[in-house]
């Protein structure tokens, strides 16, 4: 079943925040440098308010900055305000001609997802490189006057509360940082736990919330392995033991809740323009039976889609998972008494690593490996590491795509209903449009084959939905000053639309709007008027619906 948590930060406080050698201190404080912490702090700055954006990984903008440049937008129509004018300024960054360097501009495909890439009846970008959605990022912060602090919470003892409130925070190397709202815009929720705020980690069961789309899959229709995988090491030999990696079962009904995260992966930036190509080597401590299910899958009959080849600016790539064998690292970010969200900042690096290394190994298969039919090797062979991309992390993301970790359990809760419309939203602060997506979540034995249990994408009738003010705050008894832009109270299935990079630009700024109005009001978070919340948004650009 999936874990709840409600647990009390009062064994903090002793620790204090005066005590801590270097000390800042900001109206509003944003922990996290994605890239909706970036559009919450540059909203509360240009509101006036004194505003401090936490980066973990000394570079803004989060997975839009690492590597995911072909948008998951679900529809131009949701973007305003500041989510609107980062698509635009890359849009105005790639009408210049010195912008395109690896290839010339009429050479782009144009091809974004259901829109051109570079549209011109929006003006809006949905396609870029990694490095050109940072430069707009860090742009847009220093016009605001953001003071960036870099480093990380301090897990254990990260916040401190005095009542109902958070007072500050302490990071790893002892800087405090005091502040009168907070905002989580960590991609793992880190804030919710030591803020005393209740959460959840795992799939819901459908019947919880009366959904369809949530819980245990079954087998995936999708993203889904050839037939005729064998699941054993040694094939036809139960007594050899499993794959790695492979379960004997479904590990419960379909529908059943559980502990399960949909899998995580780096959106690898490749390139075939041999001028500012990094070629891929074997990756030290490479283990050919971690990719034994590649081999046989290839075996099975598949040819290609062991990644994704979506074609950015300057012959890039956004390169992510697609099929049943390809860079998702499925089952690989949680185990039965842990998950990344539960791990340390050293233990997350640790995996990380990990992750990358199976990424790195899996191309280097493709192009390379004995057990690669030729004729695969050479079609994969063009690409490599883009040499002007990520330049001092050895070509590679600085983000892993945390696609789902923690999600607040406040007292509202968004929903496949919502999502559909089936459910009304009546205090919208923005919203989604994208399907209802979940990768897989582990990899099983079915009729003696190996398959893939976890994907879903539904289909949501193609018009936006409305995202509530109360999903984003917790419950008043936990915390009133703290608000959730990205893990949100949601289902998983739920989750798995509003988790879009854009979306979470726009719950950032709208976060940020109704700090500076509880602010102003000398009152908690969940005390902000809606109307009077609603009407700045609106003046500040925000598309909004309550239908």
């Amino acid at each position: 079943m999936k874990i709840l948590f409600s647990l009390s930060a009062a064994l903090f406080l002793p620790l204090g925040i005066a005590a801590a050698a270097d000390v800042h201190e900001a109206d509003v404080v944003v922990y996290g440098d994605a890239s909706g912490g970036v559009t919450a702090a540059v909203q509360a700055a240009r509101m006036g308010k004194s505003t401090i954006l936490v980066s973990q990984y000394g570079h803004l903008g989060g997975m839009t900055s690492s590597g995911l440049g072909y948008s998951d937008i679900g529809s131009e129509a949701i973007l305003g305000g500041l989510s609107h004018e980062f698509y635009h300024q890359l849009y105005l960054h790639y009408q210049k001609p010195g912008s395109w360097v690896q290839q010339k501009r009429e050479s782009f495909e144009n091809k974004g997802q259901g829109v051109p890439a570079l549209n011109e009846k929006t003006e809006l970008a949905s396609t870029f490189e990694p490095k050109a959605a940072e430069a707009v990022f860090d742009a847009m912060v220093k016009e605001a006057g953001v003071r960036v602090v870099k480093g990380r919470l301090d897990l254990k003892h990260g916040v401190v509360k005095e009542g109902k409130r958070i007072v500050g925070l302490r990071l790893e190397d002892g800087t405090a940082i005091k502040g009168k709202v907070f905002i989580d815009a960590s991609y793992e929720g880190d804030l919710l736990p030591l803020a005393g705020v209740s959460f959840v980690i795992g799939r819901e069961s459908n019947s919880e919330f009366n959904e369809k789309s949530n819980g245990n899959t079954g087998v995936a229709r999708k993203n889904q392995l050839p037939k005729g995988i064998d699941p054993y090491v040694v094939k036809g030999d139960s007594t050899s033991g499993l794959l790695p990696g492979v379960n004997p079962d479904l590990g419960g009904e379909k529908g059943d809740g559980d502990h399960r995260l949909q899998a995580y992966c780096y959106r690898m930036c490749l390139t075939d323009v041999p001028e500012n190509r990094v070629k891929i080597d074997k990756p030290e401590g490479y283990n050919e039976a971690d990719y034994e299910i590649l081999f046989r899958a290839i075996e099975a009959g598949q040819k290609d889609r062991f990644f994704k080849l979506s074609l950015l600016p300057n012959r890039k790539t956004d390169s992510n998972n697609t099929g049943g064998i390809s860079t998702d690292y499925i089952g690989m970010n949680y185990g039965k008494d842990w998950n990344w969200a539960t791990l340390d900042h050293e233990e997350r690096g640790k995996l990380g690593a990990k992750h990358r290394d199976w990424q790195l190994g899996l191309v280097w298969s493709v192009q390379n490996h004995p057990r690669v039919p030729e004729d695969i090797r050479k079609a994969y062979a063009p690409w490599g590491l883009p040499k002007d991309e990520f330049t001092d992390n050895g070509h590679w993301p600085y983000n892993i795509y945390v696609r789902e970790a923690r999600r607040m359990r406040s007292d509202f809760v968004m929903t496949e209903a919502h999502c559909k419309r089936k459910l009304p939203v009546e205090d919208p602060i923005g919203m989604g449009a994208y399907t209802l997506d979940s990768h897989n979540t582990q990899r099983v034995v079915q009729n003696g084959m190996v398959k893939n249990e976890g994907d879903i994408q539904s289909y949501i009738g193609g018009k936006a939905y409305g995202i509530s003010y109360r999903a984003i705050v917790p419950s008043a008894d936990e915390c009133e000053n703290l608000l959730v832009p990205w893990a949100l109270s949601a289902t998983h299935i739920a989750f798995g639309s509003i988790r879009m990079e854009p979306v979470f630009m726009i719950l950032g700024q709208s976060a940020a709007t109704a700090a500076c109005m509880a602010i102003d009001d000398d009152s908690t978070v969940q005390e902000v008027p809606y109307e009077k919340l609603m009407e700045r948004l609106v003046a500040d650009g925000q598309k909004i619906t309550k239908k």
